[in-house]
């Protein structure tokens, strides 16, 4: 019997990806194990392995197509002594899933409904919601409801029980967009005046415009998610790094690691966590979290956007571990190729741009992590030692810090640790 290949959830949080690349054919015999295909998730480039053996007798989705959600089937799967005319029936039964999935899933009926003659009763239209009233909507539904500005309240719809669906939110009206913000809640912003492009348009200014990959989705939903939510704060610290500077340039010289400086701030991050973890923290509606490693997400630039891979217990891995490891994963981040257990899930994160010789910035929380630090360019200025001034190599960063985890004073004691590190680096190699 034909076997319908499905599009897999290559991560916890993926509900639809890009086919970006076909590796089998119609026709092409096909082993366990075997690629046939590359997914490009929101993050990167994955592999998709065969699970069953056989034969691919029909391709259902094109390469290239986008905003394919996860369990649709992509293609059929020929069982061993099965033809072509086999794969017939199963973009029918493709088909059908769609129609299932369309419909959230509705209870089959029972055998003495199953008659030809039985008209089907229309779909109940949901009730109308009282204040504080639930919305019954698929999770799709609700989340293309959220991106398009719409309350489900004002939409009807056509599911089961009256369970509102995707197609129902298509059909909404632009002019379904939330009523006035409930008392005792602030009401979102509403934007004004017309967009980049629309102003571009209408003042014939010349403009490239590319299609936004999946990645730049990803950061600017996450990105407006935190700014919106997260009551941000800020610390900053000056630390000095001569004597870091110049054991980094004597381990360098005695070993093939290639330590960087950002790998010492990596290790200074491990350690203060460590020594004040309630700065390792999130915030949860469910209660605090205080986490048991120190999971350090850095911040590394791709041709498509950021992405954050994760040196994983950062605290009991030395200097030349912590650097092999961050070279690999950048190397791979860059090329698309990390999995998403390697950048899902830190703790706490760093982004420098001390490279691009920027002095100070403050970086947005990744959430639901509760601090990111941002590491500026280290600079000679002068500093005022023993009553006199002399040069020193200042490094300035800045802890950004989500309120509701992390307060201000466990924020100050975090830097004062981490700085005690930077400044004096040798107490890291203990």
């Amino acid at each position: 019997m034909p076997i319908d290949i499905l599009m897999p959830a290559l991560s916890p949080t993926m509900t639809e990806g890009k086919l970006a690349k076909w590796h089998k054919r119609e026709g092409d015999e096909v082993k366990a194990g075997d690629i046939i295909a590359e997914i490009e998730t929101d993050k990167a480039t994955m592999e998709f392995e065969a699970v069953d053996e056989g034969k691919i007798g029909k391709i259902l989705v094109a390469e290239g197509a986008e905003g394919v959600a996860v369990n649709t089937p992509i293609a059929v799967l020929l069982e061993e002594g099965e033809s072509a005319s086999d794969a017939k029936a199963a973009p029918q039964k493709a088909e059908a899933r769609k129609e299932e999935k369309k419909t959230e899933a509705a209870p089959a009926p029972r055998a003495e409904e199953k008659t030809a003659e039985a008209p089907k009763p229309a779909a109940a239209p949901a009730p109308a919601a009282k204040s504080g009233d639930r919305v019954f909507a698929s999770p799709l539904a609700r989340r293309m409801a959220e991106q398009a500005g719409i309350d489900l309240k004002a939409v009807k719809g056509s599911g089961p029980h009256g369970r509102i669906v995707k197609a129902d939110v298509e059909k909404a009206p632009k002019g379904a967009a939330a009523p006035a913000a409930a008392a005792g809640k602030a009401a979102a912003p509403v934007a004004s005046g017309p967009g980049a492009r629309q102003l571009a348009d209408l003042l014939k200014m010349p403009y490239k415009l590319e299609p936004l990959s999946g990645m730049r989705k990803t950061i600017a939903r996450r990105l407006t998610e935190s700014k919106q939510t997260v009551p941000h704060f800020y610390l900053t610290i000056d630390t000095e790094i001569d004597e870091l500077l110049s054991l980094r340039k004597r381990l360098n010289d005695k070993t093939d690691a290639k330590i960087s400086v950002n790998d010492f701030v990596i290790r200074a991050v491990a350690l203060a966590l460590k020594k004040v973890p309630t700065a390792n923290a999130s915030f949860d509606d469910s209660g605090m979290m205080y986490y048991e490693h120190a999971d350090i997400s850095v911040a590394v630039a791709t041709p498509n956007g950021l992405i954050t891979p994760i040196i994983k217990a950062a605290e009991g891995k030395g200097l030349t571990q912590i650097a092999g490891e961050m070279k690999d994963l950048a190397a791979r981040a860059r090329d698309g190729k990390l999995k998403p257990e390697e950048y899902q899930g830190g703790t706490f994160s760093i982004s420098n741009l001390g490279m691009f010789g920027i002095k100070q910035f403050e970086a947005v929380i990744n959430p639901p992590q509760g601090c990111i630090l941002a590491i500026g360019a280290g600079e000679q200025r002068p500093i005022v030692k023993n009553g006199q001034i002399v040069p020193a190599t200042i490094m300035t960063c800045t802890l950004s810090v989500d309120h509701r985890a992390v307060d201000g004073a466990v924020g100050a004691q975090f830097l004062q640790a981490f700085k005690g590190f930077i400044d004096d680096p040798l107490t890291m190699l203990l």
